[in-house]
């Protein structure tokens, strides 16, 4: 597939690799802009990603890697400063917790507001707001490639079942021609699994943890000073 890029009259041809420089970072800028596939490196693997207000696009994340629907793509920021133009917002505690844990392996579930313009928004039973997992990643190259695109909707580049690819080459054999760009940031460290966390009233510390990764319960508990009790401790 071909990916006219608006703007400054540049065709970026399905399967092209740069190297993540000035000129590139808009280049993916305008491919994301227009409804197209980019691979990024991150701080764990290299991911697929597109506009995640765009459900054309997010609907080719999920033929592309044969992902099953009900299997959520998260969506990586910049900074908690871009939730808002996505009409989010971060329940407390969770937005304490960002504070002391982002960028980095902690991603928590942001609520939707009625404005939101996402389309990769989870499900939710009784008419509840959708909700939204995110993640900034703790690599200085991977926030450089978010600040010029925007927020990014992702997954793993690879096809649902298989490695996940930490070099570009590794996407590249997976994917071919059928993403439009792929930015080579070099060999990334492989997965670490992130601390997932949504707000619960109900629960313990007003928090329940969905999956406990590399940052374990207890110091996210701590963070919120929370552990002899529940919020009024």
């Amino acid at each position: 597939m071909n990916t006219q890029a608006n703007g400054g009259g540049v065709s970026v041809e399905g399967g092209t690799t740069l190297k993540v420089t000035d000129e590139s970072l808009a280049q993916a800028a305008r491919v994301i802009r227009d409804g197209g596939l980019v691979v990024i490196p991150t701080d764990t693997v290299y991911g697929v990603a597109c506009d995640p207000r765009n459900k054309a696009a997010i609907d080719r994340i999920y033929r592309l890697k044969r992902r099953p629907r009900y299997k959520a793509l998260q969506v990586l920021l910049a900074s908690t400063d871009q939730l808002d133009e996505l009409g989010l917002d971060l329940p407390s505690p969770l937005n304490r917790l960002s504070a002391a844990f982002l960028p980095g392996a902690f991603s928590p579930i942001a609520v939707a507001r009625p404005d939101c313009t996402l389309e990769t928004l989870a499900d939710t039973a009784d008419g509840r707001p959708g909700t939204q997992g995110i993640r900034i990643p703790n690599s200085a190259l991977c926030l450089a490639i978010l600040k010029a695109t925007g927020p990014l909707a992702a997954s793993s580049a690879n096809r649902s079942g298989d490695e996940s690819a930490q070099t570009v080459q590794e996407a590249v054999d997976a994917f071919g021609s059928e993403v439009d760009l792929y930015l080579d940031g070099g060999p990334t460290q492989g997965h670490v699994s992130s601390t997932v966390v949504k707000a619960d009233p109900y629960a313990r510390d007003g928090i329940e943890i969905l999956r406990e990764g590399v940052i374990a319960q207890n110091v996210i508990r701590k963070a919120l000073h929370l552990n002899g009790g529940g919020l009024g401790a």
